[in-house]
């Protein structure tokens, strides 16, 4: 099954609230995206069902290895896409809002030249992003 790109913001989600606490709660999820409780409950039955996330005892998510991959691609994309707007002089908020947009849509080999021509290595972008605002610190 084909992930919609909702589905994906809530992996990227998942992943960005995991690199900031020990454990990810629906709750934790629905308040980082502004989004109802029963909205966020929907989305992550949706996304356990399709192997993409897992739900423990504690009913704390993880994310699956297919959803990993996934969601560390996508913030992969985000993080590096509004690094380039920014170095472009496009301004944080907007930079952001528009790599948003964009990390959905981006053909594999544009990313590869942009991230080439900005001397970005894949071990860089996790390590050197803030798991707050997605943005890179020091590259």
């Amino acid at each position: 099954m084909k992930l919609q790109e909702s589905g994906e913001m809530y992996l990227k989600t998942i992943l960005r609230l995991s690199l900031q606490q020990s454990t990810v709660h629906s709750i934790d999820i629905s308040e980082f995206m502004g989004f109802s409780k029963p909205s966020v409950s929907r989305a992550v039955s949706i996304l356990r069902e399709s192997g993409y996330i897992t739900f423990h005892e504690d009913k704390s998510i993880t994310l699956t290895e297919t959803g990993r991959e996934i969601a560390t691609r996508l913030y992969e994309r985000q993080v590096v896409l509004s690094h380039m707007l920014m170095k472009m002089g496009v301004d944080e908020d907007t930079a952001y809002e528009d790599a948003c947009r964009m990390e959905h849509v981006i053909s594999d080999q544009s990313f590869e030249v942009i991230k080439s021509y900005l001397n970005i290595a894949d071990e860089d972008i996790v390590l050197s992003a803030d798991p707050k605002t997605g943005l890179l610190r020091d590259i």
